[in-house]
């Protein structure tokens, strides 16, 4: 019966796969979605990358595809995934590329592949990418036979299953398109655009930038048009530049528009911006990005402003799997799921602890909802992974910090480009909890009494010298800063730290331009006092009224996130709980009474209701 349901849930959303999204390109040349016509084996077999058309053992799929969601959960598996299934996984794809298309540079780009991918084409390897969570594309020109089939091959080794505190899924659970482009063409995520509000007039700071893979230096000829909501051009402007060849160039732009329509939590106002690329009168290169104006002011003392009408942030986190789908990305699943929210009182999101699907935060920038767009929750050392329950027996190490040296800056940099157009992010977090006490990072503030906030030996084991050193925050801290500012000056970077008080003895915090608390009201006031010029609000908390009010009933504090907003398949209790249930919704995206609670909090409107509750052994 459950594979019954699991099956008629895939077929009831896959009507909405044909949904294009500005967001989900790549914002270059002409990119179109194959999804379709995939064959995907479980397990690793010898020589399946090469170009044979062997298909014994091989299942038609179509994408987005999450494997382990597909299979028997077993309590011999991981309980911090779910108690679900990794392994290696291959997939394959046969693609006909015209004759009429040499010349071109072709690229596939993958929104989401969990996780140490390699992607070859006829056999031969083009890139690997361990992170399982961002966006990346590889130029597959020179592998390309023109007129005949070309066998697309991906590994998925995801063989350490057990890698993360919460479901991963495993596969390509997130679109694939092949993007065709000329020779000199608008670079990936390369039109960048940032408001301003100056005086009743909106100023679109515009970026472009642009890739030439021609030996020869080319004239170009820019255009940007910013459209208004009905299709009406309400400003343009242009600009010739020279390309270098083999080279890069970039064009940065104003477009100004009088008392613009902003972009609001209740009107959630987008224009658009048309790029157009032409040389020596022939278009070359176009991109669409929705855009729009709104700002965000952040005050030590008053809290946040949107449009500088001062607010409470009522948010949420989220992880990024939807039940018995799994980690598959269906958009109208989401938009039912945010909707349902918003009618809780909801405006803010968490993206805990990873960046999500580029449609999610379309679909916020649509719904009006703010997003903290997380990209880690292990820097340089591992945290623990429950294998038999959530803090039960004897944990795992295996994790996303094995390539974090190696790849780290490179995927928050990526993270940062894929997703600074839209309106709806409002800061930018570098980490989750990397400052736990003595997992790993350890302090002598540790040994500490306990007073208002501080630790207790009995509470974290005091201080641990052969741990790594908490020091090391800082400068870490400071260097991923670094990373997202170089590509976006206009949002806040903060963090969710849970060990405030012994990050409070390193440089760590002092690098956020806003301070993200977890489960640390207690610290609210004193931190205020302490650190008059710090910008303080809850990044993760408890569900009880006491940690609302914490925020109700101080200016300085501008808001929370509730963990969760919606329950989650992974940090599973002991067999057979399949995820951890603190949801406003179930897994469903149903309301459950905690959510009516919430919306009793959060919402001016009047609202009754009446439930049941289990009593134990009743």
């Amino acid at each position: 019966m459950k594979k019954i349901i699991r099956n008629l849930a895939v077929l009831a959303v896959s009507s909405y796969l044909g949904m294009n999204s500005l967001y989900a390109q790549p914002g270059f040349g002409i990119a179109e979605r194959v999804n379709s016509d995939w064959r995907f084996h479980l397990g690793d077999i010898e020589g399946q990358a090469n170009a044979e058309k062997n298909r014994a053992g091989w299942q038609p799929i179509s994408l987005p595809h999450d494997w382990s969601v597909k299979y028997p959960l077993s309590p011999t598996l991981a309980s911090a995934t779910g108690y679900l299934p990794g392994g290696i996984g291959w997939y394959r794809k046969q693609l006909t590329i015209p004759v009429e298309d040499q010349g071109k540079r072709l690229f596939l780009y993958f929104e989401g592949v969990y996780n140490r991918s390699e992607v070859f084409v006829n056999g031969k390897s083009v890139g690997k990418r361990p992170n399982g969570y961002v966006s990346y594309s590889y130029d597959i020109t020179p592998y390309i036979e023109f007129g005949k089939e070309n066998t697309i091959a991906v590994k998925v080794d995801h063989s350490k299953s057990a890698d993360s505190r919460w479901y991963t899924g495993s596969g390509i659970y997130r679109d694939v398109w092949l993007v065709k482009a000329n020779t000199l063409h608008i670079d990936q995520w390369g039109v960048y655009a940032y408001p301003e509000l100056r005086q009743g007039k909106g100023i679109l700071n515009t970026e472009v930038a642009f890739v030439n893979s021609m030996q020869v230096a080319a004239p170009i000829k820019v255009e940007q048009e910013l459209l208004d909501p009905t299709g009406k051009v309400v400003a343009k402007k242009s600009q010739k530049v020279q390309v270098g060849a083999a080279g890069k160039a970039t064009v940065t732009q104003q477009l100004a528009v009088s008392n613009p329509s902003l972009w609001s939590l209740d009107q959630p106002t987008q224009y658009t911006l048309r790029t157009i690329v032409s040389q020596n009168g022939k278009r070359i290169d176009q991109s669409e990005v929705k855009t729009g104006f709104r700002a965000f002011t952040f005050d030590p003392n008053k809290g946040f402003a949107l449009n500088n009408s001062w607010m409470k942030v009522k948010g949420v986190c989220l992880h990024h799997d939807a039940g018995v789908l799994g980690a598959e990305m269906y958009t109208e699943v989401w938009r039912r799921r945010l909707l349902t929210l918003k009618s809780l009182g909801v405006n803010a999101i968490r993206t805990s602890h990873n960046p999500q699907a580029s449609s999610l935060y379309a679909l916020c920038d649509e719904l009006g909802l703010l997003v903290m767009d997380e990209a880690f929750d292990e820097w340089e050392y591992p945290k623990r992974k429950w294998l038999q329950g959530w803090n039960v027996g004897t944990p795992g190490f295996e994790g996303s910090y094995d390539f974090f040296e190696s790849w780290g800056e490179q995927d928050l940099a990526d993270m940062v480009k894929r997703d600074r157009n839209h309106l709806s992010i409002f800061a930018w977090s570098i980490g989750n909890e990397v400052d736990y006490p003595n997992d790993p990072y350890s302090h002598p503030v540790l040994n500490g009494e306990k007073k208002e906030g501080g630790f207790t030996q009995a509470s974290y084991g005091g201080y641990k010298k052969d741990a790594p050193d908490a020091m090391r925050l800082g400068d870490i801290a400071k260097r991923l800063a670094a990373v997202v500012k170089k590509y976006d000056k206009s949002r806040a970077v903060t963090a969710g730290l849970a060990g405030v008080a012994m990050s409070n003895e390193t440089a760590y915090p002092g690098a956020l331009d806003i301070a993200g608390y977890n489960y640390t009201e207690s610290r609210y006031q004193q931190d205020h006092q302490r650190y008059p010029a710090r910008v303080i609000f809850g990044s993760e908390n408890r569900h009880d009224l006491p940690a609302w009010l914490a925020v109700r009933d101080n200016n300085h504090i501008f808001g929370q996130f509730l963990w969760t907003g919606i329950d989650y398949l992974g940090e599973s209790g002991r067999w057979p709980s399949r995820g951890f249930y603190s949801g406003l919704l179930d897994f469903a995206g149903f309301i459950k009474p905690r959510g009516y609670y919430r919306q009793s909090l959060w919402l001016d409107k009047p609202m009754a209701y009446l439930g049941t509750y289990p009593l134990q052994g009743g």
